[in-house]
């Protein structure tokens, strides 16, 4: 059955993928973004509804939600989460929205030392007060890390010692997203812990980036400092390096480690492993300049 669906940050990572995944599928899907541009523009071409909004706008959220049957919300690593988790809540409570799937983030827990962990992980307690169905998905790093943060050298420097996680694609979790959308009944109340397809550590990613790449790509273990300096480097903001420090210690107690089914079981199909993820994004790294 057709429904009408709401995806929150649909020019993001996760969003793009939800938003045309859904609207293959033949659902009519509006899309709220932060402002009209070259990816919103896709998007619309591709059937989405349009709508520029913001999150920290209340009433902004009550039309973007009015006639939706279930939304997907995300929030980037950004100051105001839990203002624009009341925001939706209320919005899609007076529009008597059927669900939310939630985009949360694997190392969301009270005791974290990450101000925007422990904001995520207080924004879906404050979404589990929600008098419909909530969903939190919680992925482990994405895959796109390996976009994100190349830098061209051929060395991936992170602090991370030998620790180990399964990098997980946005397209794959927006294949969970898309099916919780679909039916959301099943997944109330549940939180899914979401994995790539093999567990490895940083030198076998970087083996496995080197095999897709037909060049020698190697993983430089450092120390939070370095790490420091090179996310200030690139322009990254107070909370955000706050968080992927915090986040790097995490990683190397284990709290990104682990596997599961669910990408399989809930979106339909296997998720990609690095070197298939690096060889679809070839052309990103072949034609990368710093």
């Amino acid at each position: 059955m057709n429904r009408n669906l709401l995806v929150i940050g649909a020019t993001g990572q996760t969003g793009k993928h939800t938003t045309k995944l859904l609207l293959q599928r033949g659902h009519r899907v509006r899309a709220l973004v932060r402002r009209v541009d070259e990816r919103s523009q896709k998007l619309a071409e591709l059937g989405a509804d349009i709508v520029v909004g913001n999150v920290h706008d209340l009433n902004a959220l009550a039309q973007a939600t009015e006639g939706i049957n279930a939304a997907y919300f995300t929030y980037p690593i950004l100051p105001g989460i839990m203002d624009a988790t009341a925001n939706l809540a209320q919005a899609a409570e007076e529009n008597g929205v059927e669900a939310i799937v939630n985009m949360s983030q694997i190392s969301a827990r009270r005791e974290t030392a990450s101000n925007a962990a422990r904001q995520h992980w207080v924004a879906e307690r404050l979404l589990d007060h929600f008098p419909a169905a909530v969903t939190h998905v919680r992925p482990t790093f994405f895959a796109e890390w390996l976009i994100n943060m190349w830098n061209g050298t051929g060395e991936l420097r992170f602090p991370f010692a030998d620790a180990r996680h399964a990098p997980i694609a946005a397209s794959d979790q927006a294949k969970v997203i898309a099916a919780i959308l679909e039916d959301p009944a099943p997944h109330a109340g549940k939180i899914y812990p979401l994995y790539g397809a093999v567990e490895l550590n940083h030198y076998e990613i970087a083996e496995a980036m080197s095999r897709a790449l037909g060049r020698k790509v190697t993983y430089v273990p450092i120390e939070l400092e370095e790490f420091s300096a090179i996310l200030e480097k690139r322009g990254a903001s107070p909370h955000l390096i706050q968080h992927l420090l915090a986040v790097a210690i995490d990683y190397r107690n284990g709290v990104f480690s682990g596997m599961n089914d669910l990408v399989k079981k809930i979106g339909g199909d296997d998720p990609l492993d690095v070197e298939s993820f690096v060889t679809q994004n070839r052309a990103f790294y072949d034609n990368y300049s710093a």
